[in-house]
């Protein structure tokens, strides 16, 4: 094991301080405005300016503590990034060095929100049972808070529909709600302002969607795809056209490619563009009922998108 180099004094510790919060800031900046894929030279750029990043975060352990928890944040954020960008390896070693690096520092919070993004990536990779361990890891002596609690939820109900159970995905997305509902608290970490009501609904159509209740489904992620909010939110636009094309709504879905195929090309996100990509060509292969229109526009939709 090669050993970093030790930390300068003061003034380098503090300039690479800034260096990462400053990094962390602009990252999350350029996702929620132009989406992951916009977002990855940057990461690139981060980890040439950065070498911890490359480090084994074992040789680390000097650094002080706010430090650490600085490139543990970063560490996050560029997991997240290239996990929506759909570099899923990639995406699994930075969740690794987040975690170690919260764990040499004592970082509590952002290793509990790695675990949230780890279990995510797994679901959408199709370990579900993975996803429920690094849930279940998230967890610890004292009560979450109740949006936090939430997202353990959310991400458990993903979790147990994926592996084919019914009735259990719709409690666990029930008592999100209801968790949500209990509303803020003073122990909520910084980074839960993302966890809004939009956020809460487009999951829940999701999870019904899952099971394949669309009249559920349709409605629930409508009102996620139609909110206000970050790039990556996308994804719940593409999750509705998929359920309109469950539900043999072709009219419905006709109309939401019209909206979304012209500035398919500019999506940055690959979890996005997979699906909508899969819908497409699920509707080209639609029954024979479905209009010629609908199966003209799945053509389009599917040239539109980025390779």
């Amino acid at each position: 094991m090669t050993a970093a180099a030790p930390p300068g004094g003061a003034e380098e510790h503090d300039a690479a301080l800034r260096l990462a919060v400053r990094t962390t800031g602009r990252l999350l900046a350029l996702d929620a405005r132009q989406g992951a894929t916009a977002a990855v030279p940057a990461v690139r750029e981060a980890v040439r300016r950065i070498p911890e990043l490359a480090a084994d975060p074992r040789t680390l352990h000097a650094y002080g503590p706010d430090r650490l928890a600085a490139l543990a944040e970063l560490s996050e954020v560029i997991g997240w990034i290239l996990f929506d960008a759909g570099r899923y390896r990639g995406a699994r070693r930075m969740n690794v060095r987040a975690l170690a690096l919260a764990d040499l520092c004592g970082d509590r919070w952002t290793a509990r929100l790695t675990l949230l993004n780890h279990s995510m990536l797994t679901t959408h990779t199709g370990r579900p049972r993975a996803a429920l361990a690094a849930a279940a890891r998230v967890d610890g002596p004292r009560p979450l808070p109740a949006r936090v609690a939430g997202l353990v939820l959310i991400r458990r109900a993903h979790a147990t529909a994926l592996l084919g159970a019914r009735t259990e995905p719709l409690e666990l997305i029930s008592r999100a709600r209801s968790r949500f509902l209990d509303g803020v608290s003073r122990r909520d970490p910084h980074w839960a302002w993302w966890i809004d009501e939009a956020e809460l609904l487009g999951h829940e159509g999701w999870v019904q969607a899952r099971l394949r209740r669309w009249d559920r489904a349709v409605p629930l992620l409508h009102r996620a795809a139609t909110a206000p909010g970050p790039s990556y939110r996308h994804l719940f636009t593409a999750e509705l056209l998929s359920a309109l094309a469950g539900a043999g709504a072709w009219r419905e879905a006709e109309e939401l490619i019209a909206r979304v195929a012209p500035g398919a090309a500019a999506i940055g996100s690959v979890r996005t563009t997979e699906s909508l990509r899969r819908t497409a060509a699920a509707l080209l292969r639609a029954p024979a009922a479905a209009p010629a229109a609908l199966r003209d526009a799945a053509a389009f939709l599917r040239e539109s998108l980025p390779a």
